[in-house]
């Protein structure tokens, strides 16, 4: 595992310790099909979140938050779309967060697309 994948995995388990520690419960993380993955799937309250956590050490590629373009947005909400007819839970309210972590801050955005 190289070394962007080894912080990705890092940043992953501090964003699901996170939401815990806010209630959350952790339904699934690294959600993967052939066209894409979710980081994190959790329930806040009566709500599905589909967590992208995104982690850096300096902002030399801009804002962590930024990496997730309008593109990648796209892709999440087909995956997430799946998830929720695999579960059976096409009835449920949803949202999409971002948590970005830079040099160890944690900064949830949330309902942020």
């Amino acid at each position: 595992m190289d070394d962007n994948c080894l912080k990705g995995r890092k940043g992953e388990a501090e964003a699901e310790n996170y939401l815990r520690e806010k209630g959350y419960k952790i339904l699934r993380r690294n959600f993967k099909v052939s066209f894409g993955e979710i980081d994190l799937i959790a329930k806040d309250k009566d709500t599905i979140v589909f967590v992208e956590v995104k982690a850096r050490n300096s902002l030399r590629f801009g804002l962590p938050r930024e990496a997730v373009t309008y593109r990648k947005q796209q892709n999440i909400r087909k995956v997430a779309l799946l998830y929720l007819q695999l579960n059976h839970m096409l009835d449920q309210n949803c949202r999409f967060d971002v948590i970005e972590i830079l040099n160890g801050e944690i900064t949830h955005l949330e309902n942020c697309f």
